[in-house]
């Protein structure tokens, strides 16, 4: 019952059948399941071809996303550069999550995978598109994690995690996507049928016993609460991503991250975010570097009231336990005082596979970097752009290079003048 996916015809034929999808039902794009099933090169043929062809359609938006289940960026992130594809779903940051907002884990686990974005980049995508979650139908529920993780906490504390993981999703890069349910704090009793359960009451007996997160109901009644505390807390943050747009798709920095606390920015629209988030059961204060220089003020959007003024370059916050803090600076950022320059480190000479180069755009402001190369004499290509540190590209050099072909590569830094 399997196709021979590395037969053109097959490829082909499969191409058709989805342009056909494309072409009747004017479809938005693809979840594509399980995707390290198949060959390689049939994902970067098969999203090619479906890619021009709903562009021909005036569909330059079109996405394609797939699943393949790995905690480790170097083994998700080739499916968007070599496959193709726009985005994976987030599984390292999945697990980052939970670490941080349910196991209590240092801020240094998702500084780990924040680091390794770059990977995501092409001349087409970036980690910005990333489809990021936080369980699904097959692994469970972040309940049901919640409830493994601390079997002794009582509701509130387990309420507390679970608006702290989706605050995490929500106010990071990526497309956040919410199990539905998890928004009525669905727990279940652990992965595949047992976090399957529905909205409406059910007869399931597995499911009638199961706790939900918020609520004293079960299962045995429906459940579209929109008084849940979490539903109003996702409704809360869709809200603020909604009205501050930079908190959607901004460029995001990693400010700190140390012990309990982990704080970035995000900019967008010439203003510069600050989120941070604790997972200790106490209060923390840290400062933070900002680029809003000199006495400009930050307000605090989410999860505090008041303003904190910056100070030589920094600003002082203090992150409620088990919570998040968004402030915005009242003051757009200024022009950058110095001129951009670049430099560049290339692969080691003979180096074959995926192999990593890196930019340095000087001491500029808001730089980013746009990257080229050539193999040979061959035809120039665009490897991506990245818009914070590291400034870092990724190529993919087959092992036909032969040894002594040169490498070019050659850089454009914009910057936030």
């Amino acid at each position: 019952d399997d196709l021979w996916t590395e037969r053109p015809e097959v490829v082909e034929g499969m191409e058709k059948i989805y342009e056909r999808w494309v072409k009747d039902f004017d479809i938005d794009g693809f979840r594509v399941d399980t995707v390290r099933n198949v060959d390689m090169k049939f994902w970067t043929q098969w999203a090619t071809a479906l890619d021009a062809y709903a562009a021909k359609r005036g569909r330059d938006d079109f996405f394609i996303f797939g699943e393949t289940l790995s905690a480790d960026p170097s083994v998700i992130a080739p499916y968007v550069t070599e496959g193709r594809l726009d985005a994976t779903l987030d599984f390292p940051l999945q697990n980052a999550i939970r670490g941080y907002a349910s196991q209590g884990k240092s801020a240094s686990g998702l500084s780990d995978v924040f680091a390794q974005d770059y990977r995501y980049t092409t001349d087409k995508a970036n980690a910005y598109n990333e489809v990021t979650f936080l369980g699904n139908h097959d692994m469970g529920r972040i309940g049901f994690f919640l409830k493994s993780d601390h079997p002794g906490a009582g509701d509130a504390e387990l309420l507390r995690r679970d608006r702290l993981a989706h605050e995490l999703m929500f106010l990071s890069r990526g497309n956040p996507v919410i199990y539905s349910g998890d928004e009525q704090g669905f727990t279940g009793a652990g992965d595949d049928v047992y976090g399957r359960q529905s909205m409406f009451a059910s007869k399931v007996a597995d499911y009638l016993d199961d706790d939900e997160i918020g609520t004293e109901r079960t299962h045995a009644s429906d459940a579209y609460d929109v008084r849940h505390p979490l539903y109003r807390s996702i409704a809360a943050l869709s809200k603020l991503r909604k009205a501050n747009p930079a908190l959607a798709d901004g460029v995001q920095k990693e400010l700190y991250a140390k012990d309990s606390v982990y704080a970035f920015s995000r900019t967008g629209g010439g203003r510069e975010y600050v989120v941070a988030v604790n997972n200790a059961s106490a209060a923390k204060t840290v400062e933070l570097p900002v680029e809003s220089r000199g006495s400009g003020k930050f307000r605090f959007l989410y999860g505090g009231s008041g303003k904190v003024r910056a100070k030589d370059g920094r600003i002082e916050v203090t992150v409620p336990a088990l919570s998040s803090v968004v402030l915005r600076a009242q003051n757009k950022l200024k022009r950058p005082s110095v001129r951009p320059s670049v430099s560049l480190q290339a692969p080691e000479a003979g180096a074959t596979g995926t192999v990593t180069i890196s930019a340095d755009p000087g001491r500029t402001a808001g730089a980013r970097v746009v990257l080229a190369a050539q193999v040979g004499n061959g035809r120039w290509q665009t490897l991506g752009s990245a818009d914070h540190a590291p400034y870092k590209f990724t190529q993919k050099i087959p092992d036909s290079v032969a040894a002594g072909t040169p490498l070019r590569y050659k850089a454009v830094v914009v910057d936030r003048a």
